[in-house]
């Protein structure tokens, strides 16, 4: 009894990850309706920036994550420029495209320079013990500042004016043009932000498992399982469907062999597409 409310808790502490980083792809895709095939080589690296900022520089991995939010938005503003700005409004498959391209540019420049082995980020935290089983004090850590950094997002976009901006033109670009409002830098902006959110969710996913130049993207698909629970474009959806998707991995990993969890999630993912098209959850839409 006690491993199985373990392995759920420890299943929803890393499901507030998942969600985090549904929150990135959600944003750019509710924001100038754009999937970003990218996703998975950002959250990439995310992971590799806190390794060398921890393993280098010397800083606290946890400190370290407003820098790798920096650097993942730098990195979104430049990827817009060059890859995106130019295929909005376009057909999606332009964007498609144009995304993949990016991914398979991080990938092999990634590949080439660190290969395929695997990287650590080395923290000890005290965790929680409880009839024999211990909850990671750094899996407890990663998800309150998972959820910090979805909260933080939350309130900028609802709360500030540039967020106003960046909603305003989601809704109707050609009335927020009209209304004075710089559409394509405030895309950029939104595209930026979305990139950062990826990178920190790998950051701190860098701080549980070991990981690679190609582990972006497991967490590039469980990205789009979240983003559907939480229904398009809807970031406070995609936190919850995150939560959802952790527990159910918790929920089932006592059970069967961890090779059958994708099982599991793309068989929700298809039924959510069939039955719930809209998502589960409508937080946070049309205020």
């Amino acid at each position: 009894m006690y491993g199985i409310l373990a392995s759920v808790i420890n299943g929803l502490l890393v499901g507030a990850i998942y969600g985090l980083a549904g929150v990135g792809l959600t944003l750019i895709f509710g924001v100038m309706k754009v999937i970003n095939l990218a996703h998975g080589a950002m959250i990439a690296l995310g992971m590799f920036g806190l390794y060398f900022l921890a393993a280098y520089l010397g800083l606290n991995p946890y400190a370290a994550l407003p820098v790798v939010l920096a650097g993942g938005f730098v990195v979104g503003v430049v990827v817009y420029w060059i890859a995106v700005h130019r295929v909005i409004g376009r057909a999606e498959l332009m964007s498609l495209l144009a995304t993949f391209a990016v991914s398979m540019i991080v990938i092999g420049l990634g590949t080439a320079a660190w290969s395929t082995s695997p990287f650590n980020v080395h923290v000890s935290l005290p965790g929680v013990s409880f009839g024999g089983y211990t909850i990671p004090g750094h899996h407890i850590l990663a998800s309150v500042l998972a959820i910090v950094v979805a909260g933080a997002l939350y309130a900028f976009l609802y709360y500030t004016r540039l967020g106003k901006g960046i909603r305003a033109v989601a809704n109707n670009r050609e009335a927020a043009e009209l209304m004075g409002i710089p559409s394509s830098r405030l895309l950029a902006v939104a595209f930026g932000l979305g990139i950062a959110v990826a990178a920190a969710s790998g950051a701190l996913i860098a701080t549980l498992f070991p990981f690679t130049i190609l582990s972006g993207a497991s967490y590039e698909l469980k990205s789009f399982v979240v983003t559907v629970l939480g229904g398009l474009g809807n970031p406070a959806g995609a936190l919850l469907g995150g939560l959802l998707l952790g527990f159910i991995e918790g929920s089932v990993t006592p059970f069967i062999s961890g090779s059958w969890t994708p099982v599991v999630e793309f068989t929700l993912f298809v039924v959510i597409l069939i039955f719930f098209p809209q998502g589960l959850f409508r937080v946070g839409r049309g205020r």
